[in-house]
């Protein structure tokens, strides 16, 4: 039996594993973890950054692990001894990582041995501490501090649309509300098993996938990255009842499946059809994947909307009608509105600003009080994306700097153009974005991914929109390219692809 020799500090996030301390937490390619193996270790991590002291009086602490136990181990380690979480992403270049440390002020940075050669010189650069996670994970246990549910618990990096990314700080009683919300919408146990192949620097794959399976109790099986096959083969054999993931992770096992023999699609169909829940975010969910993945696997995704400044807001629901296109209602714990561009709510059917407030929108950006205080009306949250409430769902419409396309007058929506595109024979994927045009004042441009041997010009694709689109929403410009600009969620660099056409 695992002992844990530290004091658990109340954070009920923390505290629940007291209850199931003999339950594997998590499994990943070292083997089976329990909650008590994870308390231990926690604190033996915490233990190594104390060093001795009472408290981390949230000092920043940037770390870098591959996606598994230690993962966990180390970030509840930096909450136990009362510092700030900075998780870095794994696949970040240099400059980038020096960006996130030396902008959050991290005094400590933490890495798996993996990744030692990397981060130790930026340590050394930088004058910071410097801590290997096999030294932590072997300390000598101590007294831990009172944490505080009001502390800053996180500061995780947009991707962002423009500029630099900004930190943004949860609270760990934010976080805690994030996740009760979750619970309750999407029905979690501990009976539950998911399967986790989301990066671990970004809120989808730690508060949605391993805060939520952590806090239920549930098991999380945590794979090294992304692989279709391994996916699949999860499904078959694995007892799983929950899967997250984004729109293009279900591209991408579509593909594997279209391209397995037809005995071995059946076994695939099988095997996922076996799951209580499948959940698709982190970016717009073609109504075309909906469709198809449904028809493979006899499960409707299950789409919603959140933010990092937020975690989720938006959701279908677990149970009941989910409607291809929308995002369903707040979440529980959640208020929204709707406004237009003089802050006035607006009328169902009328595109708006989505707004949002609750105890689980973030504490401030990191450092920017003008960008803290600018992204808040009389203590709405301002998320910058447009929507539309359709018989009591929410549609998303796109982010109002990037998606919302002003020509010749109108205003048109790049998300309700690129749903229709994407209904072309020829067309496997598509972006639309405004370009900068002296006489229309941005063109409709649109950048196709196509099917193999099905070339198309824009003649025949104006031709074909015609049919199906108002005459401002008609592409302009056409770019064909391999595939589109993502960053590490799958979502769609829109800067990107204006560049592109830029440059063309």
């Amino acid at each position: 039996m695992t002992t844990i020799g530290a004091t658990i500090p109340p954070l009920p996030l923390l505290a629940r594993p007291e209850q199931h301390q003999q339950r594997t937490a998590i499994i990943d390619s070292e083997g089976e973890f329990t909650y008590g193996d994870l308390l231990q270790s926690s604190a033996q991590v915490a233990a190594c950054l104390l060093d001795g002291a009472d408290d981390l009086r949230e000092s920043r602490v940037a770390f870098m692990t591959p996606p598994g136990f230690q993962y966990a181990a180390v970030q509840w380690g930096i909450w136990r001894g009362g510092g700030i979480a900075v998780p870095l992403n794994i696949s970040h270049p240099r400059p980038e990582l020096e960006h996130v440390i030396n902008d959050s002020g991290a005094e400590t940075i933490v890495a798996h041995p993996d990744f030692e050669a990397r981060l130790r010189r930026i340590a050394e650069d930088l004058g910071l501490r410097f801590k290997l996670t096999s030294t932590a994970l072997s300390a000598k246990e101590t007294s831990l501090p009172h944490i505080d549910g009001q502390r800053p618990a996180m500061i995780l990096y947009t991707s962002g649309t423009t500029g630099k990314p900004k930190g943004v700080v949860t609270t760990h009683h934010n976080i805690q509300s994030q996740v009760t919300s979750l619970i309750s919408a999407w029905g979690w146990s501990a009976e539950d098993r998911i399967l986790h192949v989301l990066p671990l620097h970004h809120v989808h794959g730690i508060v949605n996938v391993l805060c939520c399976s952590l806090w239920a109790g549930a098991v999380c099986e945590m794979l090294p990255m992304f692989n279709a096959e391994s996916v699949w083969q999860s499904f078959i054999e694995r007892e799983l009842t929950l899967f997250m993931a984004v729109p293009t992770i279900y591209y991408r096992l579509i593909e594997a499946w279209e391209i397995a023999s037809a005995e071995r699609q059946k076994e695939l169909s099988r095997g996922s059809a076996r799951l209580r829940l499948m959940v698709s975010g982190s970016a717009a969910l073609p109504v075309s994947i909906l469709e198809k993945w449904r028809d493979i696997t006899g499960h409707t995704l299950l789409e919603r909307y959140g933010m990092t400044e937020g975690g989720m807001f938006l959701s279908n629901p677990l149970h009941g009608e989910r409607k291809p296109g929308y995002v369903g209602t707040p979440l529980p714990g959640v208020e929204a509105r709707l406004v237009d561009e003089s802050g006035q709510v607006v009328e169902p059917g009328t595109p708006g600003e989505i707004q949002v407030r609750g105890s689980g929108v973030f504490l401030e950006y990191w450092n920017q009080p003008e960008a803290t205080r600018s992204s808040f009306r009389d203590g709405w949250f301002k998320t910058g994306d447009i929507a539309v409430v359709e018989e009591g769902s929410y549609r998303i419409l796109g982010r109002s700097n990037v998606d919302l396309i002003k020509t010749g007058g109108e205003k048109v929506f790049a998300l309700e153009i690129e749903e229709v595109v994407r209904t072309h024979p020829s067309i496997r994927d598509c972006a639309v974005v405004g370009v900068e045009d002296p006489e229309w004042g941005e063109s409709v441009s649109v950048a196709l991914v196509l099917e193999k041997g099905c070339p198309i010009t824009l003649d025949d694709l104006r031709a074909w929109a015609k049919e199906r689109l108002a005459v401002a929403k008609v592409p302009k410009r056409m770019l064909v390219l391999n595939e589109l600009p993502r960053n590490a969620m799958g979502k769609v660099s829109k800067p990107e692809v204006a560049q592109l056409f830029k440059q063309h």
